[in-house]
């Protein structure tokens, strides 16, 4: 079972950290150093753009944003040093890691049990997660949706191999899902939350319809690993201002979901119910999240669904 996530310690253990560390705008004084930042719809470094306050905890920093539709395809960018720093789930890193792709962990956000989930339309004849045996499920492939389709599979005594993956990002899949072309999606927030208010829908399986056979997997920030050599003090600063910015975010949902609606485009009412359900919070990255996240990799191997096994303590950059 995962460790409990204490925010408010997370946050006070990570302000002293920074605090130990020479401040980064005084290190800067020889000018400012570019920071591209990659994220992704709904989450909190989308809530911090539009908040603009890492300008103001890294006034040494030059600040670019960068989108992108899923995790895979962030870690491609920070590999081809496109962007700096980015978060993405679970499954992502480790896909990239035993693709050979460079990048390094520097801090996690707890997982969330609610926010990601196996759909079937209302109607659908599919009534459990044993019923989606020959059937198509679409999902994004790498991504935390393929951590939890193997999981709730295996719950049930089935493999990957016993439905028909349709590999698509968020958005062809929801085509593919709304015109019938694939029976069941897996997909996390934002997305489930607009499927959600579409249409009616039944929820075949999210992580913590598998607890506790299978933990909520971590978030993880990455970055490229020359950028947190050439700055480790700003890299920890910034980790330190994401979690002060997940404890506010925690505090103020109405506040949150207005900031979000608008650029989701979805209702203010859905935001807000995605927002009941979202644990926000950032600490860096440790030996034991390491270990959490070592049992994501081992079964995407026992499965033989990434090239080879992976060490994930190999790209975790932790405490001294």
């Amino acid at each position: 079972m995962r460790h409990a996530f204490d925010r408010r310690a997370a946050l006070a253990a990570l302000v002293a950290a920074a605090a130990a560390t020479t401040p980064f705008a005084a290190a800067a004084q020889a000018g400012p150093v570019r920071l591209r930042i990659g994220f992704q719809k709904g989450g909190l470094l989308l809530l911090v753009k539009l908040r603009g306050t890492l300008d103001q905890a890294l006034p040494g920093a030059q600040i670019e944003w960068k989108e992108f539709p899923a995790g895979p395809q962030l870690l491609e960018a920070l590999d081809a040093g496109a962007i700096d720093f980015g978060v993405t789930g679970a499954p992502p890193p480790v896909f990239a890691q035993s693709a050979g792709r460079d990048f390094v962990i520097v801090g996690a956000e707890p997982g969330q049990p609610h926010s990601e989930a196996i759909l079937v339309p209302a109607d659908s004849p599919v009534k459990t997660v044993r019923d989606l045996r020959g059937r198509r499920v679409a999902l994004a492939r790498g991504s935390s949706s393929h951590f939890l389709l193997l999981g709730a599979l295996a719950q049930q005594g089935l493999r990957i191999s016993d439905v028909q993956p349709v590999f698509l990002g968020p958005a062809d899949a929801r085509a593919a899902f709304e015109t019938g072309a694939v029976d069941a999606w897996v997909v996390w927030d934002p997305y489930l939350s607009i499927a959600e208010a579409a249409r009616p829908l039944r929820v075949l399986a999210n992580f913590a319809t598998l607890l506790p056979a299978v933990s909520t997997p971590w978030s993880f920030y990455e970055a490229r690993r020359e950028f947190v050599q050439a700055n480790p003090a700003l890299v920890r600063q910034l980790v330190a201002a994401l979690a002060r910015e997940g404890a506010w975010a925690a505090d103020h949902a109405v506040e949150v979901a207005k900031l979000l609606a608008p650029v989701l485009g979805i209702g203010l009412e859905t935001v807000l119910r995605m927002q009941r359900r979202v644990r926000y919070g950032a600490v860096p990255a440790s030996a034991a999240i390491a270990a959490d996240q070592q049992k994501v990799a081992d079964a995407f191997a026992a499965q033989g669904l990434i090239p080879k096994a992976v060490s994930v303590k190999d790209v975790f950059w932790l405490p001294r």
